[in-house]
């Protein structure tokens, strides 16, 4: 039996990186992020834990490959178009390839991966706003906003939906709690509130922040048109 166990378990040939990750987020699918262990992991792939540590030396740095594989097919912009539309686009598809696997939001909170994948997103978002005119400062902090948006909505979309979680967010809980007290504001606004069309929220902050960006270009522009220079823009 030890000889078994030697030739067929823990071999470093046995194990590749990227079906590694991939076999990750099959787990991640069907146990959720909390219960998604290297131990787990390796008992998936048929190897020994301490073999899982040749290729990720914690499991951050495993769940920062897997935020960095969720983007892998994220498609590029279509050609042509407004700035705005094709951004709009790109943040769309983040929320998809989030929203592609359980708890994809919150394996990809943190991560900060600088893989190829993630690197070609970021860098892809920066160039249609740079081509839309944004100075350089203003295209990086605008790439950080849209992600950040795109990130924290999804966050919070998922945890809404999580199964088995007591403390997902209960619509008919926040309706009682609502209407137990002196709360028009909120009453008049809960079928809004209570609403689990997360599509529609989402499309209704990212207007919010097209429409901030769009007044920050159009700011810059005439700055621009006014002397200012191209380093003032």
């Amino acid at each position: 039996m030890s000889s078994t166990s030697s030739a067929g378990r823990g071999r470093p040939a046995r194990l590749d990186r990227a079906r590694t990750v991939d076999t990750a987020l099959d787990l991640l699918d069907s146990l959720g992020l909390d219960d998604l262990t290297m131990r787990r992991l390796a008992d998936s792939l048929g190897v020994q834990a301490g073999a899982l540590y040749r290729h990720f030396a914690t499991k951050q740095d495993l769940l920062t490959a897997m935020a960095e594989r969720m983007l892998a097919d994220t498609p590029a912009p279509r050609e042509g178009g407004d700035w705005d539309e094709r951004l709009a686009g790109l943040a769309r598809a983040m929320r998809t390839a989030l929203l592609a696997h359980r708890d994809g939001a919150r394996v990809f909170a943190g991560t900060h991966s600088t893989g190829a994948h993630t690197l070609r997103f970021s860098d892809t978002v920066t160039g249609v706003l740079r081509e839309g005119g944004f100075n350089d400062e203003d295209a990086g902090r605008a790439l950080m906003a849209v992600v950040n948006y795109t990130l924290g909505h999804t966050l919070e979309e998922q945890a809404a939906l999580r199964p088995g979680d007591d403390d997902m967010a209960d619509p008919e809980r926040l309706r009682r709690a609502v209407e137990s007290g002196p709360f028009p504001h909120l009453a008049a606004a809960l079928p809004t509130l209570t609403s689990t069309d997360f599509t529609a929220h989402f499309e209704f902050g990212l207007r919010l922040l097209l429409q901030g960006l769009r007044a920050l270009g159009a700011s810059g522009a005439r700055r621009r048109a006014g002397g200012g220079g191209a380093g003032s823009a």
